[in-house]
């Protein structure tokens, strides 16, 4: 892999970290400053806010000034989110505590962008491995990210979480020097275009490997967030689990998604993404029927483990197919459409978890995913039905 492919795998560990740091302090956090108990995941939620809020100004820019002027932008950005979530636990303020959060969004908006970046610069035969290897970053910013948010959450703080939210500051720190140090811009393989090139985006959108690929990332990060989103409410405060095992159970599911990025763009060139995608259905099936079989520590571990699994083939598997659908000349327009979708259903998700955690519990709250799986499944059917119709074989859609 070339060297931008490191260097965008380094960068991902460190500024990937506001993501768990948040999903393990935020609905915790949240708990503490919020003004009724509803309003806890508040923080989980207006994260992805910020990511889609941000996702169409990114890719804009991206277009115009070049991917790493707004790499840079992005980490400077995740030092701001850390600095404003110091200052909310220094205060006891519930809507700052809000604001760093979609402040953090907004970072991690540009971070998804890594994976594009890392994919033009390698030959279009080594994409899938390229977003595989940068995703492989979330490894390490799995364990880091919570370890950091442990930094100021001891009983005995008197501004609970102040100093994890400095940790992130300086996390995001690292990433920005990384950036400036090792990513080159004219390593990119992909020529620029001129901007605003391409079809129409009603004539693009009309071929359904695009909606095939977007709703494999969508829904995969919708069912994903949901369920990880309610996941340390509903073992501390409703099946009384410690906050370690919490801990524990996120950072093992969050490895659980990006350990597999060892093997999965290997398994897309040998196997195809259909079939990629149809064992990320079954690892999603999977972990909603163990975590509606018990509330015990291993019920709660193997089936987010089923989940991290599930969303890196679904994600990884949309991420690749997607360029099989724009031309060169249309791909900042329709990356940014397709993290827009991802990203909003990801937020919709997160912000709903807790109220519908509230109000029906968790074992309703796992069959309100099935739905979104039987529709990508419909979506990825129609995509393999017309490509048989038109290749004439299986083996086109690889």
């Amino acid at each position: 892999m070339p060297l931008n492919v490191w260097v965008l795998v380094a960068a991902q560990a460190l500024a990937m970290c506001t993501a768990p740091f948040i999903v393990f302090i935020g609905s915790i956090q949240g708990r503490l400053l919020a003004p009724a108990p509803e309003y806890a995941t508040l923080p989980v939620g207006l994260v992805v806010v910020g990511t889609v809020l941000a996702i169409k100004p990114a890719t804009w820019l991206m277009e115009r000034v070049g991917r790493k002027r707004v790499m840079l932008l992005g980490a400077l950005v995740g030092v701001t989110s850390g600095l404003l979530g110091a200052y909310a636990s220094w205060q006891t303020s519930f809507p700052m505590l809000c604001l760093a959060a979609v402040i953090g969004g907004v970072g991690l908006a540009v971070v998804h962008q890594y994976r594009f970046a890392a994919m033009e610069s390698v030959a279009p035969e080594m994409a899938g491995s390229a977003a595989a290897r940068v995703l492989l970053g979330g490894l390490v910013a799995a364990w880091l990210g919570p370890e950091v948010a442990a930094l100021g959450s001891g009983k005995s703080e008197s501004f609970p979480f102040l100093y994890s939210w400095a940790g992130l500051a300086v996390v995001q720190a690292l990433a920005l020097v990384i950036l400036v140090l090792g990513y080159r811009a004219k390593s990119e393989r992909v020529p620029e275009t001129a901007v605003g090139g391409g079809r129409p985006l009603k004539e693009i959108l009309a071929n359904p490997v695009v909606w095939t690929a977007i709703s494999a990332a969508a829904i995969g990060y919708a069912v994903m967030s949901f369920i990880m989103t309610a996941t340390p409410l509903s073992m501390t405060e409703m099946a009384g689990h410690d906050l370690d095992d919490a801990k524990r159970v996120i950072q093992l599911h969050i490895m659980a998604m990006y350990l597999p990025s060892l093997i999965s763009g290997w398994l897309i060139r040998v196997v195809g993404i259909p079939l990629m995608m149809t064992t990320g259905l079954l690892a999603y099936l999977g972990c909603i029927l163990l975590a509606a079989s018990g509330i015990s520590f291993h019920h709660y571990l193997w089936a987010l483990l089923l989940l991290g699994v599930g969303w890196n083939f679904l994600f990884v598997g949309g991420t690749t197919l997607l360029p099989q659908g724009y031309r060169q000349s249309e791909r900042f327009r329709v990356q940014g459409l397709n993290d827009m979708m991802v990203f909003g259903a990801q937020a919709t998700a997160a912000l709903s978890a807790g109220a519908v955690l509230a109000s029906v519990g968790w074992a309703t709250l796992l069959l309100v995913a099935v739905p979104l799986l039987v529709l990508h499944g419909v979506l990825m059917s129609v995509w393999l039905i017309s490509s048989n119709a038109t290749a004439g074989g299986p083996s086109s859609p690889r």
